[in-house]
């Protein structure tokens, strides 16, 4: 399927998202599979509330818009999206990383004296973010590499950047996602290693979601 495509509709809001968030070459491609999302999110919710699955993608699908966008309204909207789940279930390590990624993000585009005035941004809220997914997250791909490559696209010399990579290089990938994952950890490992720190930086941002798509 290409990123233009109509998803299927046996596809899921987070099959879409996945699929996205690495495929997708354009900021139209990108929303417009966004809002598939989004579309189905709700309808999931629709039956059925208080549907953990649901809320989660319906947040995650609301932060990348922002991202993409550049929306300061959708990106506080997904933030207190995100910390209510967190709220919600504290040993649950996808709306941790959902909500780590969200200030790391943050403070990276805006820098962290504008992120934090302009949407509340903190990236000692989103490090501790991060260190609770990848503490709950057990052997999975997904919360130490994304966990590294947020670390690594600030730092490129960040030692817990590193080791995260190196986790998520040899760990678990039950998910489409995951595999994205243990891929990116391995490339950003190979970077690391060349000791281009600018290189590594960029590297970090594009491997992350949606960072294949120019601003």
């Amino acid at each position: 399927m290409t990123a233009t495509a109509t998803p299927a509709a046996a596809d899921t809001a987070r099959d879409v998202l996945t699929q996205a968030s690495f495929a997708a070459r354009s900021k139209v491609a990108a929303l417009q599979s966004i809002g598939e999302a989004e579309r189905l999110a709700a309808a999931a919710l629709a039956r059925a509330p208080d549907d953990r699955e649901a809320l989660l993608m319906q947040a995650t699908a609301r932060s990348y818009r922002a991202k993409l966008s550049g929306s300061r309204a959708d990106a506080i909207a997904a933030r207190r999206m995100f910390e209510a789940l967190a709220t919600r279930a504290p040993h649950d390590p996808e709306p941790q990383l959902g909500l780590g990624a969200w200030h790391m993000g943050a403070v990276f585009k805006l820098g962290g004296m504008i992120g934090r005035a302009a949407l509340g941004a903190q990236k000692s809220v989103g490090l501790a973010a991060l260190d609770r997914a990848v503490a709950t997250g057990g052997d999975r791909a997904i919360y130490a590499g994304v966990a590294a490559l947020l670390r690594l696209e600030q730092d490129a010399h960040d030692p817990k950047g590193r080791a995260l990579a190196d986790f998520a290089s040899k760990a678990a990938t039950p998910t489409a996602f995951d595999r994205m994952m243990r891929r990116s950890a391995t490339l950003i490992l190979a970077s690391i290693q060349a000791g281009n720190a600018t290189a590594t930086r960029v590297l970090a941002a594009r491997l992350l979601p949606f960072g294949q798509i120019p601003d």
